[in-house]
């Protein structure tokens, strides 16, 4: 129940070509000018904006050059299948460690910033 009051109440933006309005609670629609709009929320006040569950997004905003950390955790369950943030990429990118950690499920969650 907490954690469902947390994703009615925590601000969201959603990156979509094919929506026309954002219904959800709390959710911004960004649309056109990606970059653009994606930098003035970082240079607002508050926390870390964080993706969730798209690696659509996360890769449009690696080649932007707007990703500065990335979590990566690594889940105890092999799929088969699926879609990489990192499918298609075109260059090298460097990662240093910046902390890591194991959780009671197993999970390893690893936080990495991108070297320049």
């Amino acid at each position: 129940m907490e954690h469902a009051k947390w994703v009615q109440d925590v601000k969201k933006i959603v990156i979509s070509s094919t929506l026309d309005k954002a219904e959800w609670n709390n959710t911004t629609l960004i649309k056109d000018n990606i970059a653009e709009e994606i930098k003035a929320l970082k240079e607002q006040p508050g926390k870390n904006l964080v993706i969730f569950g798209s690696p659509g997004a996360a890769k449009t905003l690696l080649e932007l050059g707007l990703i500065d950390e990335f979590m990566l955790t690594i889940c105890p369950v092999i799929l088969g299948r699926g879609k990489s943030v990192f499918d298609g990429a075109n260059e090298k990118i460097n990662l240093k460690l910046l902390s890591s950690r194991t959780l009671k499920s197993g999970i390893i969650a690893a936080r990495y910033e991108l070297e320049k």
